[in-house]
Parts: structure tokens; C-alpha cells; sequence
């Protein structure tokens, strides 16, 4: 018989404010990760600290903020009005204190009532707080959330405003890097929408004069633009938009007091609801929906007082009320785009010529697929019955109220043994698999038709259910899993041409990588290392003296299911696809995946050497 687990007093336990931070630090700053994905903690725990310095700078103080990572080292040094001293302690290390229950003070507050901060203190082994006010200086330092020191007030001629410095946890965020393209990127979206903001990176300075519209300039090409960029300004609302030539999805940058809601909510719905009811009456025709928003790039900022969000990292806005006593969010942003934009359009004919051309095209477009995309549906309909491409996972993204849909992962790899190991080593609950047959097809120049009649690309993108509208993506994460030899780089390059040629968004909002696997295997009796570099293999073999057994993996079905859960669990290395803002996606396909040219010959002769020996390496 079975002995019954005793539950008396004992059992009962209470944890304080950091060790509950520390235990479960899901609930406070969404998944962990290690820098490789822009919603990863070790960013949110930046996002947070700014979050304040933002709220100095809405409330009319401090115009700069200056951040700095050097060695892990995170410092954000504000010039607001500074904490006041005497809750210096308090504010960083005890629940429910802070300045953003007072309405008074912050109102349409960015900081999420003073949990932020002390987020950062529990998850950091070192955080160190200053406060200047009055000619006074007031610091305290911590590790994990632990006093471990606390200085005098002191005189000071320093200029007033708040310094925080932390090193998030090792132990928590493990084997973790900070990539500046994201840094820079969230540093940016602050500028764009509070202008007059200055934020020094590094010492690179970002400051903006035009909101949303700069935001869009930074991601769209002039010459990829139908028309200029719409650009409308109200009371706690601002819009921009444009279409864009060669992009066949829509893309929306969707902020709430000053929050990037990268999963939308009720203000980005209402935003595209009220784009297609003001086209419909402006032109006077029952255009459908998606013929109107095909291929338009739009951003939208509102400020909602005590907004309620679907999740504790902000991503998507669930509030229905601009306010106690205000409009509805959809009824506001219903009204302004019909006034705003309606009248812009009556003062801008050639703009609203464009535009009409734009949405006559992809009426046509919608019209001469219409017979293929049935014929492409039912095929994924009854692929889906007997699917063995596709092993789905139990979480996808599009379930916010899970707490673990962040980690919803779609593998992408190629052959039976390889889709097969990572199978059966997957955590079933947040990963999925995708098996590719051979090399794909080179997508370069083709036209959205390829996508339905091309059986590959039509069933990932019904296992993505990214056909209708890209906010109904299923997994956050997708990850090329190739082997690291010739054939799965160039798998890897056909595959990136397919999403970088009708889904680019994918890629601008961080959802492609590639997963990163050992070459290399050294191991004794004693340790196991994993090597995914030559120069690892060099140091691993160093540190196992004498002669270990070393063992060179030449494809990801080589490697067990047993050893392959190391490689796609907690210590997962994933190398982010990202666009380099120097080059247009056309010139970026054109170059690499279009027809030959002396360029690319000039390239590829350039970087011999390196494809020598990658090929060497591999065999």
C-alpha cells in the first residue's frame, strides 16, 4: 500500500518577496532565454528600469537617459527627479511601494507600479541603486535581491536623477549575451514614441523628431512606399501608415503607453477595423478587408488610463475602456481614423489615387488565387489527417493565457533520422517539428502563387496558420534545424529567402533562427563537453587530460535522442536571423539568391578561403 504524504503546518510555507521573484521568475518577466530572442528576460529586466526613467521624462523631467553595458554590466543613469531618499531601500526591495499607486504623480503611468524594479533586484547577483535630490546622493547596493549594503546620505555636486546598475543572475539566465541589434531596436521604439527624448547607447546617440513616422522610415524603403507615409496626431493617439510595393502581408508596430504590444489586442484591432470602414465609405465601394490592408506597414500609439494587459510582460492589450470616464478603445480609434484619415485623403488626392490603385491590384491578385488557395486549403485539410511532416506541440502562441506560450518552438529540419531525433528529445508541450523532403525549392522572384501550389511551402504555412493574417502565428520561436555541412547551410538559405519573400515580418519581429549543434563531442570517464567550434574542441580537450574519447557529429541524425535533448532543452544555442538596415530585402534576394553577377563572383571569391574551410571542417 502506498504511504500517504503527511500535510500538517510544516508543509506550510511562505516565501518572501525575492525568493518568489526567484522561484518563479515567469511571472515577472515572461520566459528566461540567454539574449538570443528580443522577449527574452535579461531585456525585459533593462525594459524595466527605463520604464521609470520614461515616466520622469512624460512627467517633464529629464530629457536624456544614458545606458551602458560593458562585461554584463547593465547602468541606466536618468535625470529626472530622483528617488526620493529616504524610500530609496523601500522602492527597490519592498512590494506595492512605489510613486505609480499616486495617480496624481503618474498618470497613463509606462512602469508597472514599482514590481519592475524590484524584478531586476531579485534576479541580478549584483544591483546597485543611486538617488540624487537637493544637492544630496543616496545609494544602496544588493545581490539577489539581499541588502548588502547601504551608504549615508551624502553631499554631492552631481546633477539630480536616478543611476541604476545591476548583472543579472548567471544561474537564473544561463550562458546569456546581450545582442545590441535588440537593445538598439527597444531603445529606438522609446525615442519614436516620446519625442524630444534623447537615449545614448554605448555612446551612440537616438532621438526623434517625428514619432511613428520615423519608426516606419527606419523599417519601410522610400522607394518600396505606394505613397508617403500617412502620418496623424491626436489626443493620447498617433498613427502612421504606408503600403509597401513588394511586402504581400501586413505588418503593424502596436504600442500602449509606451509599451511595444507585439501581440496586438483590442487597440490594434480596432486600428485595422477602422482602416477598412473609412476606405470602404471614402471610396464609396464594398472592398473586402484584406484586399484594403494587403501589404500595408502601419504603427499606432494610444495611452489608456490603468490599462489592463493579457500578460505580465505587456505584449497584448485587453483593455475595452480608454479610461473611467472615456470612450471605448474601439470607438475612439474608430472615430479619430474616420475623421483624421478621411479628411486626409480629401486633401491628398494623388495619395488616395495610390492607394486605390493599390487596393484594385490586390483585388485582382486575391481574385486570380482565389481557385488555388481552395484547391491549396483542401490539401492542407487532408495532409493534416494523416500529417507526418508536422508533430505539433500541446502550447502555441496564439494561447496568451498559457504561461509558457513564449516557448512555443517550430522545428524546421530535414530527413527522417533527424526529424526523428529531435522528436522524440522535443518537450512535447512547447516544441514542434516540421519535416522538409530534400532541398526546397529557391522561392527568389516567384509570386505568392508558389506558395498555395508548391506542396512544402503550403503546408508550413498552414502549420504556421499564417495564410489569413500573421497575427494568428502559432509558435514564437520558428528554428532551422540543418545540419551544419554545405547541404544544410544551403537549406538554410533557401528557407530564409522563403520567409525574407512573403513573411519578411517574421524575420523584423525575431521569430526565425537557427539552431546551433556540436560538431564535436569530448568526453572521459569522468565529464562530457560538447563542442560547437574548433576552438571549443581545442579548450575541451585541454581540460579533460590525457586522451579523451573525442567523436565528430556529421549530421543531426548522428546524434541521439538521448545526447539531443542537451541541444534543444535549457541549454539551447540559437543564433537569431536578422536584416542588416543597410540593404533592402530585394537587394538582399537579388543578390544572393538572383542570377549570377561579376558581384557575387567577386564575393564568393573574397570569402573562398572561409567556405574551404567550412567544407573541410564538415567532412
Amino acid at each position: 500500500m502506498q504511504e500517504q504524504t503527511q500535510y500538517t503546518e510544516d508543509n506550510i510555507r511562505s516565501l518572501d518577496w525575492k525568493e518568489h521573484i526567484r522561484m518563479r521568475p515567469g511571472m515577472y518577466i515572461g520566459k528566461l532565454g540567454d539574449g538570443s530572442s528580443p522577449d527574452d528576460g535579461i531585456y525585459i529586466l533593462i525594459k524595466e528600469v527605463i520604464d521609470n526613467s520614461i515616466d520622469e521624462f512624460v512627467m517633464g523631467t529629464g530629457k536624456t537617459i544614458e545606458v551602458t553595458i560593458k562585461d554584463r554590466m547593465v547602468t541606466i543613469r536618468d535625470y529626472g527627479r530622483g528617488i526620493p531618499l529616504g524610500k530609496v531601500v523601500d522602492v527597490v526591495s519592498k512590494m506595492n511601494t512605489g510613486g505609480k499607486y499616486d495617480s496624481k504623480a503618474f498618470k497613463k503611468s509606462v512602469g508597472l507600479n514599482g514590481v519592475g524594479t524590484k524584478a531586476v533586484n531579485a534576479l541580478s547577483n549584483f544591483f546597485r541603486v543611486e538617488s540624487v535630490r537637493d544637492g544630496q546622493l543616496k545609494a544602496a547596493e544588493f545581490s539577489a535581491g539581499n541588502l548588502v549594503l547601504e551608504e549615508e546620505v551624502v553631499e554631492t555636486t552631481r546633477r539630480k536623477g536616478t543611476k541604476v546598475s545591476f548583472i543579472a543572475d548567471e544561474t537564473i539566465f544561463k550562458n546569456y549575451k546581450y545582442r545590441k541589434e535588440y537593445i538598439e531596436k527597444m531603445l529606438k521604439n522609446y525615442c519614436y514614441l516620446n519625442t524630444g527624448l534623447t537615449i545614448i547607447f554605448n555612446g551612440e546617440k537616438f532621438f526623434s523628431e517625428n514619432g511613428l513616422k520615423d519608426l516606419l522610415e527606419e523599417n519601410i524603403d522610400h522607394e518600396d512606399m505606394v505613397y508617403p507615409i500617412i502620418h496623424l496626431l491626436g489626443n493620447d493617439i498617433e498613427i502612421a501608415l504606408t503600403h509597401s510595393k513588394s511586402q504581400y502581408s501586413e505588418e503593424y508596430y502596436s504600442f500602449v503607453n509606451g509599451q511595444n504590444t507585439t501581440q496586438g489586442g483590442t487597440h490594434l484591432g480596432a486600428f485595422r477595423e477602422g482602416v477598412v470602414r473609412t476606405m470602404k465609405e471614402f471610396y464609396n465601394k464594398n472592398f473586402e478587408a484584406s484586399d484594403i490592408r494587403k501589404s500595408i506597414v502601419a504603427a499606432i500609439s494610444i495611452k489608456v488610463e490603468e490599462p489592463v494587459f493579457e500578460s505580465q510582460t505587456k505584449t497584448k492589450l485587453g483593455s475595452t475602456e480608454m479610461g473611467p470616464e472615456s470612450p471605448s478603445v474601439r470607438t475612439y480609434i474608430n472615430d479619430f481614423i474616420k475623421n483624421n484619415l478621411d479628411n486626409f485623403l480629401h486633401k491628398n488626392p494623388d495619395v488616395a489615387e495610390a492607394l486605390l490603385k493599390k487596393i484594385l491590384q490586390a483585388e485582382r491578385e486575391r481574385k486570380e488565387l482565389s481557385g488555388i488557395r481552395k484547391l491549396a486549403k483542401d490539401r492542407a485539410k487532408k495532409a493534416s489527417l494523416h500529417n507526418k511532416k508536422l508533430r505539433d506541440c500541446r502550447v502555441h502562441l496564439t494561447d496568451i493565457k498559457n504561461p509558457r506560450y513564449l516557448e512555443s518552438t517550430l522545428f524546421i529540419t530535414e530527413g527522417n533520422s533527424a526529424s526523428g531525433s529531435i522528436t522524440k528529445s522535443r518537450d512535447v508541450n512547447t516544441q514542434a517539428v516540421f519535416s522538409l523532403r530534400g532541398k526546397p525549392l529557391n522561392s527568389y522572384g516567384m509570386t505568392k502563387k508558389i506558395v498555395y501550389e508548391n506542396e512544402e511551402f503550403n503546408l508550413l504555412q498552414a502549420a504556421l496558420d499564417i495564410e489569413e493574417d500573421y497575427e494568428n502565428l502559432r509558435y514564437n520561436n520558428i528554428v532551422l534545424a540543418t545540419d551544419a555541412d554545405v547541404d544544410g547551410m544551403h537549406i538554410r538559405l533557401l528557407m530564409i529567402t522563403f520567409f525574407l519573400q512573403f513573411f519578411p515580418e517574421l524575420i523584423k519581429e525575431g521569430h526565425l533562427y537557427i539552431l546551433q549543434t556540436p560538431l564535436f563531442r569530448v568526453r572521459n570517464k569522468k565529464k562530457t563537453i560538447y563542442c560547437y567550434s574548433e576552438e571549443e574542441r581545442v579548450a575541451a580537450i585541454e581540460e579533460l587530460k590525457p586522451k579523451p574519447e573525442i567523436t565528430r557529429f556529421k549530421g543531426l541524425g548522428e546524434i541521439s535522442p538521448d545526447e539531443f535533448v542537451n541541444f534543444i532543452g535549457q541549454d539551447i544555442r540559437l543564433d537569431p536571423v536578422m536584416l542588416d538596415k543597410a540593404n533592402s530585402i530585394e537587394q538582399l534576394l537579388e543578390f544572393y539568391m538572383g542570377k549570377n553577377t561579376p558581384d557575387r563572383q567577386e564575393f564568393i571569391i573574397k570569402n573562398l578561403k572561409v567556405e574551404l574551410d567550412v567544407v573541410e571542417e564538415n567532412k
